[in-house]
């Protein structure tokens, strides 16, 4: 199995380095063309260049793991948006169905208007309150001309490698006496990990498939997130806890967290809610367990360098 991989640098293309290589040869391209393979292109910008390499590697899958994920940012670049998270992927789905290969996406809770405190299903009616989530849900409509796809719909993804909540927050807490986290939106962290096991454990089921109406049957979307929920002000404070248990020397400055809502904080796009993602078809269709979104990232605080929060 050859698997085309764009989005190589990122938090999920970097854990998809290492999750996909034991299926086969992983062609791992970055926006950057002078550092991708022969030079072949990686950037969603550039359509053209982009459907050639394609068809130059001809994969048996390609994984996408690359998009516009600026979500202030894109209110004042919708074309930029729009080009990357639902032109680019819609070039795309057209090139897989040419070569009849897979395409596996990810996409965003952003699709949904985060009203209510029920968990999102697959099968739910969109309506995104942002540029950003109407640039991804664009990009899902358009995966429908390609057959063999499958839509990983996530949230609150954060990794090890690069910038996320936790590090933002330490470093924070080592500069600030007190500080304010959102406490009314609420959803599951989700580790880049997760993400890219699961991602590896589906590509084996639907390529291992023997008859290709059972591998058509995989096709859709799905919602993948770790378990539980909490909110931004509840994630801070175990991040502050893992971290006095694994270096009870640290020094952070903060002496108190206060939860505010969402409108205490002007931003450019309005944020959901509700990020909660039902994952039961996920589970039930590929008899999968989903850590508790604690683990994992107890998991990723043991990772990164405390130490430097001094």
């Amino acid at each position: 199995m050859k698997i085309l991989l764009l989005g190589c640098n990122g938090q999920v293309g970097w854990e998809l380095q290492r999750s996909l290589a034991p299926l086969g040869p992983v062609v791992a391209l970055g926006r950057d063309s002078a550092h991708n393979p022969n030079g072949w292109c990686g950037d969603l910008t550039q359509l053209d260049a982009l459907a050639q390499t394609v068809r130059a590697v001809a994969p048996d899958v390609i994984v996408n793991a690359a998009a516009h994920t600026a979500v202030d940012l894109a209110e004042s670049q919708s074309d930029l948006a729009q080009l990357v998270n639902a032109q680019a992927p819609a070039l795309l789905a057209q090139q897989a169905k040419e070569l009849g290969c897979w395409l596996v996406h990810y996409s965003t809770d952003y699709v949904f208007d985060g009203s209510g405190t029920r968990a999102w299903c697959e099968t739910d009616g969109t309506g995104p309150l942002n540029v950003y989530g109407r640039s991804k849900l664009e990009g899902e409509q358009a995966l429908a001309q390609c057959q063999r796809h499958v839509i990983l719909r996530t949230s609150w993804v954060y990794g090890a490698r690069g910038g996320n909540f936790a590090k933002t927050m330490l470093r924070l807490a080592a500069q600030r006496e007190t500080l304010q986290v959102i406490d009314d939106q609420h959803g599951a962290p989700t580790g880049a990990d997760l993400l890219a096991d699961v991602t590896a454990h589906l590509l084996r089921r639907v390529t291992g498939s023997s008859a290709a109406a059972d591998a058509s049957a995989l096709a859709g979307i799905y919602h993948l997130a770790a378990a539980g929920e909490t909110t931004w002000f509840d994630y801070a404070r175990y991040v502050f806890e893992q971290a006095k248990q694994i270096n009870p020397a640290i020094q952070l400055l903060v002496n108190e967290v206060r939860p505010v809502a969402s409108s205490a904080f002007v931003t450019a796009a309005r944020r959901p809610l509700t990020s909660r993602l039902d994952t039961t078809k996920l589970r039930s269709t590929f008899a999968l367990h989903l850590p508790h979104w604690q683990a994992g990232v107890a998991r990723m605080m043991k990772e990164i360098d405390v130490e430097t929060t001094h």
